[in-house]
């Protein structure tokens, strides 16, 4: 239990769980994508919105294990309309044949949320050598928002419903600062677990915000905003087994549960108090500030351009 929280201007605070901040709504007539679906936070903000009808495909690595977690909502919630599809976000070309198979299957879109991620591993290059945490956390969701926005866009005019993006980031972001250091994403000398997760983490929310720079830009009906999730227990510290298992002991007087971690990014993708809202960074279901670097206009743009070489590679 989250032993400061609040309640702050939108009614809810750090003790509030995901099945609190969307209490009451329908979202039966909306479709999401939820990464990293499978487990901890994914997981749970799969169940909850698909409690409130939203249809909601998982997009995981192991599609075993989806399925598994598939089968356990359907047998809490008869009624749950969930799909599992694979995606492996540290591979370029797994990105784009789940985009070309999601677009292709007629679905709509209403809701992407960009929750999977890896947290300060030893140094690892992904498949398309890329640093693992910069490749999994930011440059995979970076191409698979791209590649999934003209759905979204369609989805928006067709249905006259805003559409929604949210980034999961962390405080986490605030290990990194202005430096950003893209020209040393792949320097193992000056490899730093800690600092390479908050770049990707800052990398996140300066996604998110041009992304809504963007849109306001093209007048589109969407939105883009990142999150703090909170501190939480989950496989995240998987890499560090000694701070994994204090942590799990502490878990219970200073961490959130993990309802709690997921209800901003419920509270961020369903909440009506949300709509409208762009460019914006929440904890604990409200509005937050982040770092400076991270409202940095000049260095989210130089991040877009830089991200949209990588993925040309």
């Amino acid at each position: 239990m989250w032993i400061f929280g609040r309640t702050g201007e939108s009614g809810f605070g750090a003790f509030s769980t995901a099945e609190d901040v969307t209490q009451g709504i329908d979202g039966s007539d909306l479709t999401a994508i939820i990464t990293g679906a499978s487990s901890g936070i994914g997981m749970e903000t799969t169940r909850v919105l698909a409690l409130r009808g939203v249809h909601v495909v998982m997009a995981v690595r192991n599609t075993g294990t989806g399925k598994k977690v598939k089968e356990n909502i359907i047998t809490e919630i008869p009624n749950a309309k969930v799909d599992v599809m694979e995606l492996d976000l540290s591979s370029l070309a797994s990105v784009r044949t789940f985009a070309a198979s999601y677009c292709s299957s007629g679905l709509p879109l209403n809701i992407l949320i960009n929750n999977a991620g890896v947290m300060a591993p030893p140094f690892t290059l992904s498949q398309d050598k890329i640093e693992l945490q910069f490749a999994t956390n930011h440059l995979g969701h970076f191409l698979l928002t791209d590649l999934l926005l003209e759905t979204m866009k369609n989805t928006s005019h067709e249905h006259k419903k805003e559409g929604r993006i949210v980034n999961v980031s962390s405080m986490g972001h605030y290990f990194s600062n202005k430096e950003f250091s893209l020209d040393k994403i792949n320097d193992e000398s000056s490899y730093s677990p800690i600092y390479a997760y908050g770049r990707s983490k800052l990398a996140n929310i300066l996604h998110a915000n041009e992304l809504s720079r963007q849109f306001k830009e093209e007048k589109v009906e969407l939105t883009a905003n990142s999150l703090h999730p909170g501190a939480i227990a989950t496989s995240l510290l998987r890499h560090h087994g000694f701070l994994e298992g204090a942590m799990n002991w502490v878990g219970k007087y200073f961490l959130k549960t993990i309802p709690q971690g997921a209800a901003t990014t419920c509270y961020v993708a369903l909440h009506p108090q949300v709509k409208g809202v762009s460019g914006e960074y929440f904890a604990d279901s409200n509005k937050a500030k982040p770092s400076s670097a991270a409202k940095d206009s000049e260095l989210a743009k130089k991040l877009w351009d830089f991200s949209l070489s990588m993925v040309a590679l």
